[in-house]
């Protein structure tokens, strides 16, 4: 069975910086795509950016500018480096990962918390 392990999230002021990381059991090299979305108290899950296998990163509109998707295919590790954090970003963040089209993968979260 696949898994996903988020870690690196925590407390953190606004305008300061966190690195997401999202391990996974098997080969990333496969997957279709890869994603992190985030659930902010109050509010259905949103997408934060995907990347796909070959192609580069699209980011939402609301982080645009702020966040950068990374991939360490030796670690089968996807990052997202967040910068300039604000108090909107808090929320509990997840990795997707798909293998197969039919078939999405979930990690467990990981909660970001962004004072002001």
């Amino acid at each position: 069975q696949v898994q996903l392990v988020e870690s690196g999230g925590g407390l953190v002021q606004a305008g300061g910086s966190l690195r997401l990381s999202c391990a996974a059991s098997e080969n990333i090299l496969n997957t279709l795509v890869m994603g992190w979305y985030r659930r902010s108290p109050g509010t259905q899950r949103e997408l934060v950016g995907l990347i796909s296998r070959s192609g580069d990163p699209t980011y939402s509109h609301a982080v645009k500018g702020r966040v950068t998707m990374s991939r360490d295919n030796a670690k089968n590790t996807l990052y997202l480096q967040m910068n300039n954090l604000k108090p909107d970003d808090t929320g509990v963040y997840y990795c997707m990962a798909r293998w197969d089209a039919d078939l999405e993968h979930w990690g467990q979260g990981t909660q970001v918390t962004v004072s002001s």
